[in-house]
């Protein structure tokens, strides 16, 4: 399974420093995650999703949901 990290930043034109500058997350901590070298905590896949307007599950690679709102019903 692969997340979504790198084609979600390319899908916007972002560079991965661009990337540290929007989110805070460093550079290097990003591109492993990108990678699956390392996995984000939970706050943090919350917080790139919010960033780019999607679900979690959606950027982890495990849903095709795309709408953030889909899983509201869940909470």
């Amino acid at each position: 399974m692969t997340n979504r990290l790198k084609q979600l930043r390319k899908e916007k034109g972002l560079t991965l420093d661009e990337i540290q500058n929007k989110t805070g997350i460093k550079r290097g901590t990003y591109n492993n995650y990108e990678n699956g070298v390392t996995e984000p905590k939970l706050e943090t896949w919350q917080k790139l999703a919010d960033f780019f307007g999607v679900s979690v599950p959606y950027l982890q690679g495990i849903s095709k949901v795309k709408d953030a709102n889909a899983f509201d019903d869940f909470q």
